[in-house]
């Protein structure tokens, strides 16, 4: 009597393959922040530039009289004043700065996986301690070109815009300018805060 054997049934088990379509998706998202970063720095470096030449620049001559038909000539620039010095000495710290981030955030941009956590954690602590900076330097400068436009009546000193007028203008332009370094660098930070986020969430 012959024995009929049933075939074997085969049961085949495939290991899921993985999404290649979500790993590239993020490593373009990383690039496109990595390229915003870039952009930011040069802006950071430009603006940071144009503030202190404007500053440096701001030297005026002007006659003072000091008696009936007799004046001298006095020269007003930033070097007069230490809270100006400060301003320009952190301006130039943010060019210095904003050429090396710049440099690095380029190389990393080239590199497939983008920027590393350990370097977006550092950039996101120096962009913080440089806003700091700025923020310190804009008020202490800030706070002597109001006195220089406005005086101050109750400790006597009296206004020198009303003579520097080309001095003043060029601080004033200068101080106004360094206005967008400081948002260059909140946006800075607010980008690095961002990515590493989305890599603590991954």
């Amino acid at each position: 009597m012959a024995t009929v054997t049933p075939p074997h049934s085969s049961i085949s088990v495939k290991s899921p393959e993985p999404d290649y379509n979500d790993s590239k998706a993020g490593t373009g998202d990383v690039k496109n922040h990595v390229a915003v970063d870039v952009v930011l720095r040069v802006l950071l470096f430009a603006t940071s530039l144009v503030g202190v030449i404007l500053m440096v620049t701001s030297k005026q001559t002007k006659l003072i009289p000091v008696a009936p038909g007799m004046a001298i000539p006095m020269a007003a620039e930033y070097s007069q004043s230490p809270a100006f010095i400060y301003y320009v000495a952190a301006l130039s710290v943010a060019c210095l700065y904003s050429i090396i981030t710049g440099v690095l955030s380029a190389i990393k941009m080239l590199k497939p996986k983008g920027s590393s956590t350990g370097m977006l954690f550092h950039f996101l602590m120096l962009d913080a301690l440089l806003l700091g900076i700025m923020a310190s330097a804009m008020g202490a400068a800030g706070s002597v070109a109001y006195i220089g436009y406005k005086g101050n009546s109750h400790t006597r000193w009296n206004e020198v815009c009303n003579m520097y007028n080309s001095f003043c203008g060029r601080v004033a332009g200068s101080l106004t300018l360094s206005l967008l370094p400081s948002v260059a660098l909140l946006l800075l930070i607010w980008l690095s805060g961002f990515v590493l986020s989305k890599k603590i969430v991954r």
